[in-house]
């Protein structure tokens, strides 16, 4: 990130991270603290490695990462990780092709060390430990709801089913209540899913199995706005290319540096800091050890969220208005 972003990052963690000096030695500056953090979750590099660089022990290399992680959720979480603008979003997603659309979710799976109890739970279906990360992220690729740290055998709609985003959105109190008409179907504002998803009426996936035209018209136009969740994740392990590698730290531990991670790529993608192509080769370089597990399913869905679909469907066929 550049100097400026970097200062301004210092100054708002800077309560929470300010250490007094003592007569036996001086404190680390909160600017030398971040630093050590943000290198150290921006590379694979070890902790001894990044001392090296610093001039500072292997304890206190892994000492700053998480005082500064911790920083980062306790100060910053709530007003960088927000769905700020909701009107904005939604106009976001209709210029990408679907309507009233609030939204992408999906899950991800960081890659972890065997942990120590029920190390089991763990293990996902491509076969290594990993931690779920859920997010919900706007037309722009920046999170606005994020879950962390369920098991990497646990599937993405059990873990959806159980987070506070699922009870928000079916209580209605995620989103104003803005509903469109289309053909004769009210429509709210809706997220877009994979089919691992259930289908309701404010979450569309895809159809699935043999597709008719208009069935793939409705798929080819959900999936573009999709894949912006998907090129988030791309992005976010690019960026802090720690979340690529097995993190040796302890269980209770890691769904904070994954947070804080997911909270400075907000603040790097809203700066519009430079996002360098090679990064993205060698993410996918570091990646391909551990493959992203599959978690389709056909779930029931509400007849409601159907007709909702069906309309849709119908209406991107005909090129009918929507209001």
């Amino acid at each position: 990130m550049r100097k400026g972003t970097f200062m301004e990052l210092c100054d708002l963690l800077s309560p929470a991270l300010r250490r007094m000096n003592t007569k036996m030695r001086a404190a680390l500056t909160v600017e030398k603290r971040v630093a050590i953090a943000l290198w150290k979750l921006a590379t694979p590099d070890s902790d001894r490695s990044v001392g090296n660089q610093f001039g500072v022990g292997k304890s206190t290399v892994g000492a700053a990462v998480m005082q500064v992680a911790h920083a980062i959720k306790d100060l910053l979480i709530s007003r960088v990780v927000t769905l700020g603008n909701v009107q904005v979003i939604v106009d976001g997603f209709a210029a990408m092709g679907f309507p009233n659309g609030g939204g992408a979710i999906d899950g991800t799976h960081i890659p972890i060390l065997a942990p120590e109890h029920q190390a089991a739970k763990y293990i996902n279906c491509k076969g290594y430990f990993s931690i779920v990360l859920q997010a919900l992220v706007d037309h722009k690729g920046r999170f606005t709801n994020i879950n962390v740290g369920w098991p990497g055998k646990v599937h993405d709609a059990c873990i959806f089913r159980n987070s506070g985003l699922f009870q928000k959105l079916q209580e209605g109190t995620l989103f104003p209540d803005q509903k469109i008409t289309v053909g004769d179907v009210e429509m709210p504002i809706c997220i877009l899913g994979e089919p691992a998803y259930p289908l309701m009426p404010w979450l569309m996936n895809p159809y699935t199995g043999s597709l008719d035209g208009s069935q793939e018209l409705f798929n080819y136009r959900l999936s573009k706005c999709r894949m912006v969740v998907e090129c988030a994740f791309g992005r976010l392990k690019a960026h802090w290319c720690s979340l690529l590698t097995r993190l040796d730290l302890s269980k209770t531990n890691i769904p904070t540096v994954i947070t804080a991670c997911c909270v400075l790529h907000n603040l790097c993608e809203s700066k519009g800091e430079t996002f360098m192509a090679g990064w993205e080769v060698e993410a996918n370089r570091l990646a391909a050890g551990y493959a992203q597990p599959d978690t389709r399913a056909v779930r029931r869905a509400q007849e409601g969220a159907v007709r909702i679909r069906e309309a849709l469907k119908t209406s991107f066929m005909t090129g009918q208005a929507m209001v």
